[in-house]
């Protein structure tokens, strides 16, 4: 991990570890007592259950792309995967019973986690911009399959989406989810895992030459990053009334990829802020300029990432952390670990 976000003495108290935890309740009970009184309708309420949607999703790739530096443009193939999976387990066998909703959701998960690990085993043998093309190759011909999956499972729809799934993931569910992969990415960026991640990102050649099996490390990272894409889908699949290929085409891989650079790469507290921030920022700009107009939020949100990337090239949290999601372990160790003691924890 890069760093936490240093405060002032006065201020230390926002960096301790049950502030996490505090605030999401506080968030939680907010956001219901809003939407119970009518101050939230059922439109924004949509938008923020897709922020969190976005959020998890994002939080795969920041693993993937932000800690152990593998360029992917493949992403929203496993978010429509998972998505897939999950939603026709549930419009065929679920028809609304809450196992069955957890089990799609588990299930859409180990789809796009075992899809990733065949797929990666290959392909994460290449670097940089060649792993980027493989991962864009890929996620083209998931989009075709999606396109004609109603030829051999009549129930996708095809070209046409997918209906009938059961719209279960309310608010709870999809805000219980994210704060349990926030926990979990936290844990794991925090591990040996995160550090070999973080040694692979910044000199794959010298990592090898440490000792770390970088072939695994890279595989584990894809595989997590785009289970948690499956698990997004999966709740997007059962929290709207329709499922359409084009929900996950290249242009949708391009969405996770900015959430994940304007974060800050190395940084899943950027991620975080960056992804609920996204979704707003373009349904605002949905209602500022429009329907007429709707089609030149491209061209604002372009603007933003450009502005962006001159005013701070690392991204907005440019790998810092908020020390409150930081494991208090990994704050007392920082400061004071040398570099012989940091090395020996990367090799495990």
């Amino acid at each position: 991990m890069g760093g936490t976000i240093r405060l002032g003495r006065g201020k230390r108290w926002l960096e301790h570890p049950w502030l996490f935890p505090v605030v999401a309740l506080v968030f939680y009970l907010v956001v219901r007592f809003l939407a119970s009184g009518g101050f939230i309708n059922d439109y924004w309420q949509l938008v923020l259950d897709q922020s969190l949607i976005i959020t998890i999703g994002s939080l795969g790739l920041s693993l993937i792309y932000g800690f152990c530096g593998q360029f992917s443009l493949g992403h929203a193939a496993f978010y429509g995967i998972g998505a897939y999976t999950a939603g026709l387990i549930g419009k065929l066998y679920g028809h609304g019973n809450l196992a069955w909703f957890v089990l799609a959701l588990l299930l859409g998960a180990v789809a796009a986690g075992l899809v990733a690990l065949l797929v990666g085993l290959p392909i994460l043998r290449l670097r940089s911009d060649y792993l980027g093309i493989a991962t864009l190759g890929f996620g083209i011909i998931v989009k075709v399959l999606m396109d004609n999956s109603n030829k051999l499972i009549p129930a996708t729809g095809g070209a046409t989406g997918m209906t009938g799934t059961p719209r279960i993931a309310n608010f709870t569910w999809i805000f219980a989810v994210a704060v349990l992969v926030i926990l979990l990415v936290r844990n794991l960026v925090s591990s040996r895992y995160g550090r070999a991640w973080v040694a692979i990102r910044e000199d794959e050649v010298a990592a090898d030459a440490m000792g770390i099996n970088t072939t695994r490390y890279k595989t584990i990272a894809f595989a997590v990053g785009c289970a948690l894409a499956g698990l997004a889908g999966g709740l997007y699949a059962h929290r709207y009334p329709f499922v359409h290929p084009s929900s996950f085409d290249f242009l949708k891989s391009i969405d996770f990829l900015i959430v994940v650079v304007l974060g800050g790469l190395g940084s899943f507290s950027g991620t975080i802020a960056t992804a609920i921030a996204w979704v707003f920022l373009l349904e605002g700009l949905r209602g500022v300029l429009g329907q007429a107009f709707v089609d030149w939020r491209g061209v604002v949100y372009a603007l933003i990432l450009v502005v962006v990337i001159i005013l701070r090239p690392r991204g907005l949290l440019g790998g810092r952390e908020w020390g409150a999601l930081v494991p208090r372990l990994s704050l007392l160790g920082e400061p004071f670990a040398g570099k012989e003691e940091h090395r020996a924890r990367v090799g495990g």
